[in-house]
């Protein structure tokens, strides 16, 4: 199990992502993949013909784009949202699967191609994985039922972190955030089944939390029920993990108090570890995962704190029941049908109103991807992108980082001293286009076409010791962290880098046929976004190194807060669903981002102009080509949800729905009232206080 990286911070939660952190692959006409894109799913390009003559964009740009295609295309039963990540999303694993289709049926495959194709191939021999039931994961609940003492526990715990599968908190290597030059081992919060402690303590709008907390009972008693346990005693258990989990919620911080780096790092000693822990000592457990090291982060005190006392005085039969349930469900995807339907039912139909489960070839393609993503990846980029579209690309990445440049050196509420400190930052930024120009070895990694289960499992005790080989070593800068597939981009502010993942370079993102201006408001935009992911409430707090270091004078850092705190208002006014209001602060990072990168991604764009001799009044199908960038910028937030899934996103998901993503930024921008003509006093202009300038 590698740890949750919450300051990588990304454009936006795919579908995929969401579902299974499980990345993707796309391609285009005229966009990013070049050969063998025919007779891929559509994209989710630009056009005209989907405005909504009768909608103002000056009421909501948002409506006046996406309105008739989202009622044209509603969310396909098997899915919780869909719209323009969701389509490239789906040519992204259509292309996948082409090519581990391609290796399954290759039984001479060797290396990366044999990697894929074993995992693919065992995957969809549900035959073998119907006949197996439960019997492949006998041993585990064996010695989960063997355990007696807090000792027996905390040595399960240990061993189970080193097979890469973990449980009840994460572990994994990560840059230090006061040292960004090496990697160190994280401890962090976990081991809660449900989005996040409101679930657990609170009754929730109209009683939903306590709803879903007894279909959780419900679901965790069949499961364990199908795993051959009474009627009787699942029922127990089941409330012996609610239980349980509960106790760990009220430890737990929110998504908000997570999104303070101050959270996210407490570095201590080995020895201040050990004594903090008497109950699980961290020496003991650094040494069942093959790593030295003096100390690590032990992120959360107060949770860990928590997770010592209840080795000790939570009964065994307790902690039985909450490994026992975590066991099961975890392998469930690997099961036959009753365990993983079982599992879906709740996580995905009952949680998120997801109708359908995905058909079996997009689980185990999301699978391969989580086992062995950048294998695939190497596959994917060998076949499907072309040069000339990174070349492009580095092109707009050099465009923008002038246009923010300019912005920093003309801020008129920053002082010269934090300036310098600024501009130190912008000039190490670090730009990852398209693909690693290193690919990861697997070598030592084996599987074969004999086991699903069994290929999973090496999968993740490989992963999990590559991670481990990380402590204590130099940063490795030229490492991704997300794979060349994944329809998103990202920003690191512990490596300083800016990174766009091949399969994100499609329309309506990125066309190399399509006029500048839906360029610059699509991909532009999204470079402009994650450069501003490095000035936002979370990233600024680290340096150009990459440190957790503050280089703010305090009265620039007081203006700062007060901007910023006007776009929390902004969102916090937002009401979603059902009464629901958007959380300001939990996406503030992600509104930051959006609003400063539309208006840098708008500067070059009006640069791009300059240099050409034009206007931007030009008129292309009807619209001014200022008028499309806007247009195209709310094209990329064509994006709808379910109602539960719309809801459980409200209190996990750093990213605001998308429809308020569309219309936040501009409604803040001159720039915008002027291209459509719209009049102060407009929903879409924001005046006064009400308008939020930042960077």
């Amino acid at each position: 199990m590698t740890i949750r990286k919450p300051l990588i911070l990304s454009l936006a939660i795919s579908a995929a992502l969401a579902a299974a952190n499980a990345p993707a692959v796309g391609g285009a006409e005229g966009g990013g993949v070049a050969a063998n894109a025919d007779a891929l799913p559509p994209l989710a390009a630009f056009r005209v013909g989907d405005l909504d003559p009768t909608r103002n964009p000056c009421d909501n740009l948002a409506d006046f784009v996406n309105s008739r295609w989202l009622a044209a295309n509603p969310v396909p039963s098997d899915k919780t949202s869909w719209g323009s990540f969701e389509m490239l999303d789906e040519r992204s694993q259509a292309a996948s699967r082409r090519l581990v289709e391609a290796a399954a049926a290759n039984p001479d495959a060797t290396g990366v191609e044999k990697l894929v194709g074993d995992l693919y191939a065992t995957g969809m021999d549900e035959t073998a994985i119907e006949a197996a039931g439960i019997t492949p994961i006998r041993p585990f609940l064996a010695r989960i039922d063997g355990l007696r003492t807090p000792a027996d526990i905390a040595a399960y715990l240990r061993d189970e972190f080193a097979a890469g599968r973990g449980g009840l908190f994460e572990f994994g290597a990560e840059a230090d955030y006061k040292n960004s030059s090496r990697k160190i081992g994280y401890a962090y919060q976990g081991g809660l089944s449900l989005p996040e402690k409101a679930y657990y303590l609170e009754d929730g709008p109209d009683g939903k939390y306590k709803t879903i907390r007894a279909a959780f009972v419900a679901h965790m008693a069949r499961q364990l029920q199908n795993a051959g346990i009474s009627e009787a005693d699942a029922q127990k258990q089941a409330q012996d993990v609610l239980a349980f989990e509960t106790r760990l919620a009220r430890a737990s911080l929110t998504p908000i108090e997570l999104r303070d780096p101050n959270n996210q790092y407490h570095y201590v000693s080995m020895a201040e570890a050990d004594s903090a822990s008497p109950n699980f000592p961290w020496s003991a457990f650094f040494r069942a995962n093959g790593v030295q090291a003096d100390g690590f982060s032990l992120s959360q005190p107060k949770f860990f704190a928590e997770f010592n006392a209840m080795l000790a005085d939570v009964p065994a039969e307790q902690w039985r029941a909450y490994l026992r349930i975590h066991a099961i469900d975890g392998f469930a995807p690997l099961l036959s049908s009753k365990f993983a339907d079982e599992r879906f039912d709740f996580y995905a139909r009952t949680l998120r109103g997801q109708l359908e489960q995905k058909p079996r070839w997009k689980r185990v393609l999301d699978r391969v991807e989580g086992s062995a993503g950048e294998a695939l990846g190497q596959l994917y980029v060998r076949e499907y992108f072309p040069a000339e579209s990174k070349a492009q690309m580095e092109a707009l990445v050099q465009n923008l980082r002038v246009a923010l440049k300019a912005r920093l050196e003309h801020l008129d509420w920053m002082s010269p001293e934090t300036r310098a400190r600024a501009m130190e930052k912008w000039a190490t930024f670090t730009p990852k286009i398209g693909y690693p120009d290193h690919w990861r070895s697997w070598a030592g990694l084996t599987t074969s076409r004999a086991s699903y289960i069994d290929n999973v499992l090496a999968a993740e005790r490989f992963n999990h010791a590559f991670d481990m080989g990380k402590i204590g070593k130099p940063v490795d800068r030229s490492e991704w962290g997300m794979t060349p597939q994944t329809v998103n981009a990202y920003y690191n502010p512990l490596m300083n880098e800016i990174v766009f993942p091949a399969a994100i370079l499609q329309p309506p993102f990125f066309d190399p046929k399509a006029d500048p201006a839906l360029n610059y408001g699509g991909i532009g935009a999204v470079i402009g976004h994650e450069m501003m992911h490095g000035y936002d409430d979370q990233g600024s707090q680290f340096d150009a190194q990459g440190n957790f270091h503050n280089w703010w004078t305090e009265g620039d850092r007081e203006r700062f807060n007060a901007r910023t705190a006007r776009l929390v208002r902004q969102f916090d006014d937002y009401v979603a669903i059902d009464g629901l209001h958007v959380k300001g602060e939990l996406t503030l990072g992600e509104n930051i981002a959006d609003l400063g990168g539309l208006n840098v991604a708008w500067d070059a764009y009006q640069k791009a102009l300059r240099d050409a001799d034009r206007s931007g009044d030009e008129k292309i199908d009807g619209y001014s080509e200022n008028q499309r960038f806007f247009l195209n910028w709310a094209t990329v937030w064509r994006r709808a949800f379910t109602p539960d899934e719309a809801k459980v996103r409200l209190n996990t998901d750093p990213h605001a729905p998308a429809n308020f993503r569309a219309i936040g930024a501009p409604s803040n921008m001159t720039a915008f009232a002027q291209a459509f003509g719209c009049k102060p006093g407009d929903p879409m202009v924001r005046s006064g206080d009400r308008r939020v300038v930042i960077w």
